[in-house]
C-alpha cells in the first residue's frame, strides 16, 4: 500500500505531505487516522508543521469512491470525528503552514482553514462542491470557512458551486500568500523556519487565544488577553527577548 502520509523531519520543521496521488490526495478514513495520529503525539522537538499535498494537488476533499452508507446517528459521528481531527491540526499549539496548489476543494479546504498559514499557487481553485452532490459540508466548514468569508458569501459559494482561484482567494482570505507555479512549499519552509524562531509559549498562545478570543464577548475578550499577557511577559523567553532586544542580538528561546 501506498504511504498516504508522507512525514520528513528538517530539524525543527515537520513536512506532511498527503500522498494519494490517484485521487488528488482526496481524505479517506484511513489518511484521516494518520493525520489524527501525528497531531495527536507531534515528534519531540517539531515546532512547525508544513502540509502540503503531491501530483499538483493539495487536498480534492471527501473520497467519494470510498463513500459508506450511515445512518443519521453514524454520519453525525463520522463527521464529529472529523471536527475532532481539524481541532488537533488547528490547536495542538504548533503552527501549521499550508502549501497549496491544485485542488483544495470540500474536506481540502475545511483542512486548510484549521491550518494557521495559507499559500496558493496561481493553479489553486477553492471549492465547496457539497451542494451539488446532494450533501452538506461536515468537516468544519460552517465555522472555519464561515468565519473567514462571511455567511452570506459561503452560502452563495455552496449553492453555486462557485470556484475561487488563488488571487481571489488571496483578497477573500482563504490564502495569506499567492504565489507562482513551485513556489508555495519552498515560501513555506521559509515561513516555517521564521516562526520556529519565536518562542514556543508565544506561538502557543497565539494559537490557542486569539480564535477563541474571537468568539468572546469584548470585555471577555479583553480579560482573557490580559492574561495572556500576564503568562508570556513573565516567562523565561520574555526575558530573553528583552535581553536580545538591548544587548542588539538574535533572541535564543527555550
Amino acid at each position: 500500500m501506498t504511504q498516504m502520509l508522507k512525514i520528513e523531519i528538517s530539524d525543527t520543521i515537520a513536512v506532511l505531505t498527503l500522498n494519494r496521488p490517484d485521487k488528488r490526495n482526496a481524505m479517506c478514513d484511513a489518511l484521516l487516522d494518520q493525520i489524527d495520529a501525528f497531531f495527536s503525539n507531534p515528534p519531540e522537538g517539531v515546532r512547525v508543521v508544513v502540509l502540503t499535498g503531491t501530483a499538483g494537488h493539495y487536498c480534492s476533499g471527501l473520497d467519494l469512491s470510498e463513500h459508506v452508507a450511515r445512518n443519521a446517528e453514524g454520519t453525525m459521528r463520522h463527521s464529529r470525528n472529523w471536527h475532532a481531527v481539524m481541532d488537533k491540526i488547528q490547536f495542538c499549539g504548533l503552527p501549521v503552514v499550508s502549501a497549496m496548489f491544485g485542488a483544495v476543494i470540500g474536506g481540502g479546504l475545511e483542512m486548510a482553514a484549521s491550518t494557521h498559514v495559507r499559500i496558493a499557487e496561481s493553479s489553486t481553485i477553492f471549492q465547496l462542491p457539497e451542494g451539488m452532490r446532494g450533501i452538506f459540508v461536515g468537516g468544519g466548514a460552517t465555522v472555519r470557512v464561515g468565519r473567514i468569508l462571511g455567511a452570506d458569501r459561503m452560502t452563495e459559494m455552496m449553492l453555486t458551486g462557485r470556484k475561487y482561484s488563488a488571487e481571489e482567494g488571496l483578497a477573500l482570505g482563504l490564502a495569506h500568500y499567492s504565489v507562482g507555479a513551485g513556489e508555495a512549499l519552498p515560501l513555506a519552509m521559509t515561513l516555517a523556519g521564521k516562526i520556529a524562531k519565536n518562542a514556543a509559549l508565544s506561538n502557543y498562545m497565539m494559537i490557542n487565544a486569539i480564535s477563541r478570543i474571537n468568539d468572546m464577548s469584548k470585555s471577555d475578550g479583553l480579560f482573557a488577553e490580559s492574561l495572556c499577557a500576564a503568562v508570556s511577559q513573565t516567562s523565561l523567553d520574555a526575558e530573553e527577548g528583552l535581553k536580545a532586544f538591548l544587548e542588539k542580538r538574535v533572541p535564543v528561546f527555550r
